[in-house]
């Protein structure tokens, strides 16, 4: 079985490209939530081994989400242009911060730390 990353994610194209670097990087995507409320869902039907994070989506922030995959131990990498840095290394001291717009390699190199791969 594929390991698998979930996208929490509300703007297209931002999630096709995060599709295509997961897949480049020989992972599946076990969903991809633009809601924190789909985000919940997703949770409680698959253990990604890591997962990309937006802040700010139509429901509100995602903190309820990532709290429940951090006390999960999924690996988190925040990929949001509304972060605080602080606020999240504070609250999420092992998660992995790629400010939007983020290159494609700084994305491949916090999700091969986040996931222990070389």
């Amino acid at each position: 079985m594929t390991d698998t990353v979930l996208i929490v994610e509300d703007e297209l194209f931002v999630v096709l490209d995060l599709e295509d670097l997961i897949a480049e990087e020989g992972f599946a995507v076990s969903a991809h939530c633009g809601t924190v409320a789909a985000t919940m869902r997703a949770i409680d039907r698959h253990k990604p081994v890591a997962a990309i994070l937006d802040v700010r989506l139509p429901d509100g922030e995602v903190f309820p989400a990532a709290d429940r995959m951090h006390e999960m131990k999924v690996p988190l990498i925040f990929h949001s242009g509304h972060a605080n840095e602080a606020a999240l290394r504070s609250r999420y001291p092992d998660a992995q911060i790629c400010p939007k717009p983020s290159s494609p390699s700084q994305l491949r190199a916090a999700l091969k730390r986040a996931t222990n791969r070389k």
